[in-house]
């Protein structure tokens, strides 16, 4: 039996690893060995709901990704 490849940047995934990573975008940057600004990106383009904290300090650049990529 072949171990089966998850993606990472699965929405399911990713919101499973913001919640593993105590809903910290800096911490799950770091796991995913991306920029913050990017992790904001994926967060916002698979609709993972920030934490109160990520919501105060990013919240104003993953809405404007959400529209975007709304367009």
């Amino acid at each position: 039996m072949e171990p089966c490849q998850v993606d990472p940047t699965d929405a399911r995934v990713l919101e499973r690893n913001y919640d593993y990573a105590q809903k910290n975008a800096r911490l799950l940057s770091m796991w995913y060995e991306c920029e913050l600004e990017r992790m904001i990106e994926l967060l916002a383009e698979n609709d993972v709901e920030l934490s109160a904290n990520d919501e105060r300090l990013f919240g104003t650049y993953y809405r404007s990704v959400q529209q975007r990529s709304r367009v």
